[in-house]
């Protein structure tokens, strides 16, 4: 009996400690940015400027929304950034009008318009981003990421959804041991 009670108390001291580090991981949120905000991707938008006002930390999302055709999205190495040539130095691109780039190391990340003129005429910028993000409520006032769009918020909810299923599963082991 001492070894069956035993048993339990080890794994429900497991299963306690799971819950909570999964709840601590849930508190490293990420964030997505429409690259532009209002103004989206498109010419005559101070992107430098706009990528100033932001901390952006691994995690994150850079969301390229475009007429697609009339402009282009490429992630680029610094010397094409600079010099504006997509003939080489080119990492991703992405041409759908409606691009999710995840922000996956702490690293300096370039991107380019690369249709011909747009790059040069100012639609090209450049990220520093940093470790996790420890929450989101660390943002200042003038920090604050342009709202995710739906498809985000259902990501979020099945999240709170399968910490809620292990709550549940944990209460329904713990509680049988105390009463």
């Amino acid at each position: 009996m001492k070894e069956t009670k035993f048993f339990f108390i080890t794994n429900s001291l497991f299963l306690m400690i799971f819950i909570i580090s999964a709840l601590f991981l849930s508190l490293a949120k990420s964030e997505e940015f429409i690259v532009g905000d209002d103004q989206e991707w498109s010419s005559g938008t101070n992107y430098q400027s706009w990528s100033k006002k932001y901390n952006f930390s691994v995690g994150d999302v850079l969301v390229f929304k475009y007429v697609k055709g009339q402009h282009d999205a490429y992630e680029v190495e610094e010397d094409t950034y600079r010099s504006c040539d997509g003939s080489s130095g080119v990492i991703n691109k992405y041409e759908s009008g409606s691009d999710r780039v995840e922000l996956t190391q702490a690293k300096k990340y370039w991107f380019i318009c690369n249709v011909d003129g747009h790059c040069l005429g100012g639609m090209r910028f450049s990220v520093d981003v940093q470790g996790f993000r420890p929450n989101s409520t660390d943002l200042s006032p003038t920090q604050q990421p342009v709202p995710a769009p739906p498809k985000s918020s259902t990501r979020s909810l099945r999240t709170h959804n399968w910490l809620m299923g292990i709550y549940l599963l944990a209460s329904g082991i713990l509680l049988p041991l105390y009463f």
